[in-house]
């Protein structure tokens, strides 16, 4: 007898080409992708995963790079976090590149990739909070050179899904030239995952605020309400002049928003928040008001 499963035989593909990954994983259906493998290979040294094959991503250049469309930068989903933090990125999409800064020790930021973060999907993904806030879309890469296009809000919870054979291939960015900002609180250990993340942009062109939360739900929370009621509170005339009182009162929207009051008992009396999630949500108050601080300072 044996505590360990049995291994099973493995093949492994290295397509050159979009087309040709979408084919291999078309002709495999069993197969996994993979591009830096951080999330992947700690699954499959924990025995959570057995892959019947893969399909390496790392030798298509396409999809390593960025370039301009529209008024929107087409980012490869094989840019690797070092990649997106470096100064020239850093002026394109500067809260992308803060948060690719954030993503771990420098063997995982080397690693890891922007669609490895989107289709793994943790809730922890330093770049998630940052796709939303920019409403950022995806071009899916499907068989027979297929192309469609969803809001990654829309994979992130699950309204609409990877189908077989499909690849993430681009993620397209909004510029909009603009004051961003991505901060996010770890636990004690130091730098790490997310205990609260919290991506801020500023859209002057529509006047109008968009915030993220991370880490503390399954997909990044949007506080609509928060945003609207702000962005009405910003003099986009004047230096994007705020009184200070407003920066505080956002910071508690955006938490009670994202981490609402436990629902009444039946004699109507509101039970308290458990200090756990009382700090979890003092946390995100302090992020989110100087995310908005920094982003109008």
């Amino acid at each position: 007898m044996t505590t360990h499963a049995p291994q099973a035989a493995q093949a492994v593909t290295l397509p050159a080409t979009l087309d040709e990954a979408v084919a291999a994983l078309s002709a495999m259906p069993a197969a996994v992708p993979v591009a830096g493998g951080t999330d992947l290979m700690t699954a499959v040294n924990s025995g959570q995963l057995r892959p019947a094959g893969l399909v390496g991503l790392g030798r298509i250049s396409e999809i390593r790079g960025w370039q301009y469309l529209d008024g929107h930068a087409l980012l490869g989903a094989g840019l690797t976090h070092a990649r997106m933090g470096r100064p020239d990125f850093a002026a394109l999409i500067p809260a992308l590149a803060a948060a690719a800064r954030a993503a771990g020790p420098p063997h995982i930021r080397n690693a890891g990739t922007l669609g490895g973060n989107i289709a793994s999907a943790a809730p922890t993904g330093d770049a998630l909070p940052v796709l939303a806030a920019l409403e950022a879309t995806l071009i899916i890469a499907g068989p027979g050179g297929a192309r469609r296009e969803i809001p990654v809000s829309h994979l992130l919870a699950g309204m609409d899904m990877l189908r077989g054979g499909e690849l993430i291939g681009y993620v397209r960015v909004p510029l909009l030239h603009a004051p961003q900002v991505f901060l996010k609180a770890t636990g004690r250990t130091g730098p790490g995952r997310a205990v609260a993340s919290v991506a801020l942009v500023l859209d002057p062109a529509r006047r109008g605020v968009r915030c993220a939360v991370g880490a503390i739900a399954p997909m990044p929370l949007r506080p609509l309400e928060a945003e609207q009621w702000v962005a009405q509170l910003i003099d986009w005339d004047n230096d994007r002049a705020i009184v200070p009182e407003a920066l505080q009162a956002f910071g508690e929207y955006v938490a009670a928003a994202c981490i609402p009051d436990p629902a009444p008992a039946e004699d109507g009396s509101v039970p308290p928040l458990p200090p756990a999630v009382l700090h979890l949500r003092r946390t995100v108050a302090a992020l989110a008001r100087r995310a908005l601080g920094r982003a109008l300072s």
